[in-house]
């Protein structure tokens, strides 16, 4: 069981390391559908609402179906329902797609739901950290901010010209491609990379 987690972490590792990460053209097109105000921070605008829960908005963002199902699926959706408050740096489609379909269904499996659980909630930091928040850390750790995530690991977040890239445990990286998107219960920046813990 172990060695099957180890091999399908370094599988995905190794798709994700050869993908061109800069996919997500197809968030900015979903926001044209709104016909309310469209603040350019929001994955989309007409769904992503300040008063609805984190759980809430991923569910109902249509950029963010896998992720989604896959909250559901592990139980973490209950978690993002909470008081929080939480950030959640949320993969979109395009980043999930990434990822080998045999590893994406093995995930949503049953019998690999504390797998699931671990690679989501590695993807939630307790606490709301807005981006000029992250800046500031990244400035205050010399170039890098190290956060402790729901699941106990170390995610590191530097900065890339303008952008947040964070860097997994497991040495893939994510870029925040759109930052500060507001909920009751924290905040979302969507990235276009699904991070991998140390399994």
């Amino acid at each position: 069981m172990k060695t099957h987690l180890i091999l399908t972490a370094a599988a995905v590792a190794l798709a994700l390391s050869g993908c061109d990460s800069k996919k997500d053209a197809p968030v900015e097109a979903t926001t044209a559908s709104g016909s309310e105000t469209a603040p350019a921070a929001t994955a989309d605008p007409s769904v992503m609402q300040a008063s609805s829960t984190i759980a809430q908005n991923l569910a109902a963002s249509p950029v963010h179906k896998t992720l989604a199902a896959a909250l559901a699926q592990a139980g973490v959706a209950q978690i993002l329902s909470g008081a929080g408050p939480f950030t959640v740096f949320a993969p979109t489609d395009a980043a999930f797609a990434q990822v080998p379909p045999v590893t994406r269904d093995g995930w949503m499996r049953p019998a690999q739901k504390d797998v699931l659980a671990g690679i989501l909630k590695y993807h939630v930091v307790p606490g709301k950290l807005t981006a000029a928040d992250l800046a500031a850390k990244i400035a205050e750790g010399g170039g890098k901010a190290v956060l402790k995530t729901a699941d106990g690991q170390d995610l590191t977040a530097t900065k890339s010209g303008d952008a947040i890239l964070l860097t997994s445990s497991s040495g893939n990286k994510a870029s925040v491609t759109q930052a500060d998107a507001a909920q009751s219960n924290g905040v979302i920046h969507v990235v276009d990379a699904v991070l991998l813990p140390k399994m």
